[in-house]
């Protein structure tokens, strides 16, 4: 495709763009695409010339029939004339339209390369000013409109080029008399044009409500599991339902102004009227329509495109690199900030091939340090410098939707040794034991299929593989259990691992790996407090070492390398973690329960990587209807719209088509007197009765356009509220199952593109096409009238006709779906590299993102140019026999012409030249139907009618339930989907009221299964769990979730205030709140906001750091009061003083309350009543710790790993 070459040279112009903003769009486009640009002008100057022909030879025609002495010879030149100028014309203006239509699709995809490239070099002020919706919404909705208005260009000096020439040659047949009709149409002309400019404000309004709505639903889809949990579903419903009001109601109004009927212009003419002199003048009238009725649509155009520049963007920083220092990286008075303006100082200096650790607690600074030395935070002074390349691990690891390999790889080429050193460092065997594919196995997108541990050991392995010289590690191993941690530390991060060489910048709550640090780096309110060595902090009896004697009491006893330890902990690795399962129980699509023998450490090899083994893929390639749009789907849209509406518009475009009829005929008779009364007096009454019935026609013509216009706007709108409103429910309705193998992309797709369409693509092609289709009739009834033989040729031709139609329409509908299916995996990768942004560019790997844009985006193009190419193999076809239409009119009226009158030959003529526009029109609007119809197929895909049960059902619990906070597993087994092994294999427990369960396990063993079983997230496959004696399948969804409470292990927030992330449906007093966060630690930081309970949190929560919004998270368990709580790992991100905190106010708060937590760090649930011990699925123990302790199971194992004794169990 030549597209690719000359995409390099349009993202040249858009950069240059930059110098002087005012440049305007053709100007730029114009420097871009010179050539093509030129040849179209030619070739349209051209075709608008020839128009004018055509009208010439119908007056030498009409004249020849009126003088029936003339040679028979002369007729039929004309009528060959007629045919050859058609010809002509229909060549041109089809090498026109393709060019332009090229020209509009190298103006999209120039635009969102554009917009991709400005997005990989974004600050972080502009993150926060325009969120993920919008710019998918830049690049969806406002690139395409580009496209439109670059297709139709030449229209803006084409039509008044136009105008003009039918004014002079109309000045020419009527005299002044053109004059009256023409101020008829032109007074539309301005009152179209303020109509147009009207609902083109109403429509840049509308993109404000657009882009809200498409990033309302963007962060719906991202924290699904979160609102299914909460179930705040209703809440995020009505929060888009009030936006999509706001958008139908500017809707409403804009589709009422554009609803104007065009008439006919009535002759004001003195003298009487000849045949030559009306149908003559009717058919430059006739010309004259089209540019008249494109300028205000084109007006709109322009304005919607002019809102889509505003792609302002500052760079992020870059950094000095200068040779002359010996450190790896240094800091000096460098002064950070998220937004513009900050304070606190930092200086740092290390020295190549450290190990460097940063401590502090939550919201000190330690992410934004990080953040800072890849030049993600704005430099207000000061300066970094860096010698060498990054690598960058960070704390929510960034997993993008290919294999796991892949991930791995990052970009660099694939070298097996070095891969299965890595793997084995990252302890990522067990795990690749288990998955389906081995390495080959497709990640979903964000990682969806893996747990948190196993998302942060491919994130550490991507930094580990791509050789860097300074690593940057956003606190990896909070992440991961104990024994891994100790792992991942022994054989990558520390003084013997992987990365012994080089520079290590390590972020980190875990204590025990302080004394490996070379050095250590205390962070306290955004400054640097201490530097030093382990052992000269501890001397100097600072902050640091207070804070070492309050939480480390115990955990300096066990030291890392103590050799006992490591060969147990190897030995654990191999054999307990092998016999646990590696896959996050929470969406395997491929749990396999396999006890693995221990095998040598080498990854096993998958067998013939061509064939793709069942489970190894995820996510499902997008499905893609074929063959016709089957007229089911016409019917759903219909009914949406509201037959009354639909069947009262056809009612009255049939009578408007009827008015136009009897215009035409009325005249031709009118004509006629000239003949009756030649060389007469013409009475004064008739002329009045003539003009009279001719206006009332007219006049009556509009009215029931806009009649019908009115009523289908109506229809539209409601079809609009009632199919977006039956998307967003099933959406919400889904279970979790469906958005684990669904990219977001995809259904960001039907709520941008097929939303759009519905809204504003349908209404109008259906308009069109209902016009078009009577039109044509209308026309074909008035030919057949004046020369009965026509009728023979219309059966031949519309068969011609109905066979074109047939072939093209098969072929353009495919496409238009091809291009619907391959524009999802642009916004999916977009939307990954927006959320990958700060890994893509610590890594430096821009270029690669944007060549593999570039590769997704050839992809969607390979099915634009050939629909492209394929309107214009119709186009000529479809003109052709609308040229034999003209041919044939004119051979008959020239073979009737002894007994036929000259009105009726201009009659006829002068419709058969307008059917050629008609015709073509006729068919696009029909196959334009069809394809955007698939819209309406889209949005009611099968996919979208899984649902989950009932939010809210007959059997409603007591208000009070559940008092007593009892749960009983009755033989609980669950699966994750049908066909699939079983995840828990006949749980049997009880656990009583206000007990405090810890449950522990190895990664994959079923413990987030667990939580999902009792949210009712995945339904079971046998058995029951009782809460209270109440069995929790039996009652609605809402139900049971809003009675129980989880502090999730991801901590989701959405965009919107603090208050509103407490509190979505305003249940709660500010009291309430405010106490909820004083006990979670955060009254400080909120009283010390400017907006305090309103501060906006941007979208995921971008502007707090992870431990404040593990708190925010807390304080939401707090304000909801259930007697059952669940913790899901809900300390992993928090310093060890936060976390002490968090378990007070548990313990405090909650002691009313049945808990239970599931736990990575065993010292937070050594106090628990009991510990289950989960392994595959099954339940090994359950007692008390002190009871397991004594076993010396599993439990003691994994305690031992952890570094904890026997006095300290006994102690608690």
């Amino acid at each position: 495709m030549e597209k690719k070459g000359r995409k390099e040279g349009k993202k040249k112009t858009k950069e240059e763009k930059e110098d002087y903003p005012n440049s305007w769009l053709f100007s730029t486009i114009y420097k871009t695409l010179k050539k093509d640009f030129t040849k179209s002008a030619l070739l349209k100057v051209l075709q608008d010339i020839l128009i004018f022909v055509s009208p010439q030879i119908l007056k030498l025609m009409i004249s020849f029939t009126q003088d029936k002495s003339r040679p028979d010879w002369e007729g039929y030149m004309y009528a060959v004339l007629l045919l050859l100028v058609a010809i002509l014309q229909s060549l041109l203006l089809q090498q026109y339209f393709h060019l332009c239509f090229v020209l509009g699709v190298q103006v999209r995809t120039a635009i969102m390369t554009a917009v991709y490239k400005k997005a990989l070099v974004m600050s972080n002020d502009n993150r926060k000013e325009s969120s993920v919706g919008e710019t998918v919404n830049l690049m969806s909705a406002d690139a395409q409109r580009f496209n439109d208005l670059t297709s139709f260009i030449h229209l803006l000096w084409s039509c008044p080029l136009q105008i003009i020439l039918s004014i002079a040659f109309l000045w020419m047949e009527l005299g002044p008399s053109a004059l009256a009709g023409l101020a008829a149409m032109v007074i539309l002309v301005p009152l179209n044009a303020l109509l147009a400019t009207k609902a083109r404000s109403l429509g840049v309004k509308n993109m404000k409500f657009k882009d809200q709505r498409l990033k309302i639903m963007n962060e719906i889809l991202n924290g699904i599991k979160i609102l299914k949990l909460y179930a705040w579903e209703p809440s995020f419903q009505t929060q888009i339902g009030s936006v999509r009001d706001k958008e139908l109601e500017l809707m409403k109004k804009s589709a009422y102004l554009t609803c104007q009927g065009f008439s006919h212009c009535p002759f004001f003419s003195e003298n009487i009227l000849t045949p030559e002199i009306a149908f003559t003048s009717i058919s430059i009238f006739n010309l004259i329509r089209f540019p008249l009725s494109m300028l205000p649509i084109l007006v709109a155009l322009l304005v919607q495109v002019r809102k889509a520049q505003l792609i302002r963007v500052h760079t992020h920083e870059t950094y000095r690199r200068s040779p002359l220092t010996y450190s790896a990286v240094s800091v000096c008075d460098g002064s950070f900030a998220w937004d513009r303006n900050a304070e606190p100082l930092v200086s740092l200096d290390i020295k190549p091939g450290r190990l460097v650790a940063v401590v502090g607690a939550v919201g000190s600074g330690k992410s934004s340090l990080m953040s800072a030395l890849l030049g993600e935070m704005h430099r207000t002074k000061g300066f970094i410098n860096i010698q060498g390349s990054l690598a960058f691990v960070p704390q929510q690891a960034w997993i993008q939707n290919a294999t796991l390999r892949d991930n791995i790889l990052f970009g660099s080429p694939h070298e097996d040794k070095k891969l299965q050193e890595v793997i084995e460092a990252c302890a990522l065997i067990p795990d690749l034991e288990l998955l389906p594919g081995g390495d080959l196995t497709e990640i979903g997108e964000k990682g969806v299929n893996l747990s948190g541990g196993q998302k942060q050991r491919i994130s550490l392995a991507r930094a580990a593989y791509n050789q860097a010289d300074i690593y940057l590690l956003d606190d990896p191993l909070s992440a991961v259990d104990s024994h891994v941690g100790k792992h991942l530390f022994d054989k990558v991060i520390g003084p013997k691992g992987l990365l012994k060489d080089k520079t290590r910048i390590l972020v980190t709550h875990g204590l025990s790996f302080l004394p490996y640090a070379d050095e250590i780096v205390v962070l306290l309110d955004g400054e640097v407090s201490e530097v030093g060595s382990y052992q000269s902090l501890r001397a100097s009896r600072g902050a640091f070492s207070e804070f070492l004697d309050t939480y480390a009491g115990e955990q300096r006893k066990s030291t890392l390398s103590d050799s006992g330890n490591d060969a147990l902990l190897s030995h654990c690795i191999t054999d307990i973690s092998c016999t646990s399962f590696c896959t996050l129980v929470t969406q395997p699509n491929w749990v396999i329960y396999v006890r693995l023998r221990r095998k040598s450490s080498c990854v096993k090899k998958p067998e013939a990587v061509d064939q793709t083994k069942d489970g190894q893929r995820l996510i499902e390639k997008e499905t893609m209807e074929t063959g016709r749009v089957k007229f089911s789907v016409y019917l759903k849209y219909l009914r949406a719209m509201g037959w009354s509406y639909f069947v009262l518009a056809s009612m009255s475009l049939i009578s408007s088509t009827a008015a136009s009829v009897g215009q035409s005929v009325w005249l031709s008779d009118w004509t006629n007197d000239a003949v009756v009364y030649y060389n007469m007096t013409y009475p004064p009454g008739k002329v009045n009765t003539r003009v009279a019935v001719y206006g009332v026609l007219g006049l009556s013509q509009g009215i029931f356009v806009f009649i019908a216009s009115l009523l289908l706007a109506k229809g539209a709108v409601a079809a609009s509220t009632s199919l977006h409103s039956r998307l967003l429910h099933s959406i919400l309705r889904a279970p979790m199952l469906f958005f684990d193998t669904t990219p977001i992309g995809r259904v960001v797709n039907r709520f941008a593109k097929d939303i759009y369409t519905i809204d504003e693509a349908i209404p109008q092609s259906f308009r069109s096409w209902l016009v078009c289709l009577l039109s044509v009739l209308g026309i074909l009834f008035v030919i057949s009238f004046a020369t009965p033989v026509f009728v023979i040729v219309i059966i031949p031709l519309a068969v011609l006709y109905y066979f074109v139609q047939v072939f093209y329409i098969g072929m353009s509908r495919q496409l238009r779906r091809l291009d619907s299916v391959t524009r999802s995996p642009i916004f999916s990768h977009f939307g990954e590299t927006v959320s990958g942004l700060s890994v893509i560019r610590a890594y430096g790997h821009q270029e690669r993102f944007l060549k593999h844009n570039e590769i997704v985006m050839d992809e969607n193009l390979k099915s634009i140019y050939p629909w492209i190419v394929s309107n214009r193999w119709l186009a000529i076809r479809l003109e052709f026999l609308g040229n034999l239409v003209v041919f044939f009119a004119a051979l008959f009226a020239v073979i009737a012409r002894e007994t036929m009158d000259s009105g009726l030959v201009g009659l006829s003529i002068s419709n058969a030249l307008s059917i050629t526009q008609v015709l073509n029109w006729l068919v696009r609007m029909n196959s334009e139907l069809e394809t955007n119809v698939v819209a309406v197929e889209r949005t009611s895909e099968s996919w979208l009618t899984l649902t989950t049960a009932e939010w809210i059902n007959d059997n409603r619990p007591p208000d009070k339930w559940p008092e007593e906070g009892r749960l009983e597993f009755e033989d609980y087994k669950v699966r994750y989907r049908p066909g699939l092994d079983l995840v828990l294999h006949g749980i049997t427990c009880n656990i009583k009221s206000t007990e405090k369960i810890g449950i522990v396990g190895r990664t994959g063993a079923g413990k987030s299964s667990l939580t999902n079983c009792l949210f009712r997230i995945i339904e079971s496959a046998a058995g029951r769990i009782l809460i209270d004696g109440i069995d929790i399948s039996t009652i609605g969804l809402h139900d049971l979730r809003r009675r129980l409470t989880i502090i999730p292990q991801d901590p989701v927030l959405f965009s919107g205030t603090l208050r509103m992330n407490l509190d979505p449906f305003d249940t709660f007093s500010d009291e309430d709140i405010w106490r909820a966060l004083e006990l979670s630690h955060l009254t400080d930081f909120v009283a010390g906001l400017q907006e305090k309970l309103q501060y906006a949190v941007t979208e995921g929560g971008e502007n707090l750091s992870v431990g404040q919004r593990q708190l925010l998270c807390l304080a939401r368990a707090l304000l909801r009061k259930s007697r059952i709580l669940f913790l899901d790992e809900a300390t992993a991100a928090v310093d060890l003083e936060t976390d002490s905190l968090i378990q007070n106010t548990i313990r405090k708060e909650f002691s009313h309350c049945t808990v239970l937590t599931i736990a990575h760090r065993l010292h937070s649930i050594l106090d628990c009543s009991r510990v289950m011990v989960l392994d595959a699925g099954k339940i090994v123990e359950f007692d008390s710790p002190s009871n397991l302790f004594e076993k010396r199971g599993q439990f003691y194992a994994m305690a031992k790993d952890a570094g904890i004794t026997g006095e300290e169990i006994t102690a608690l």
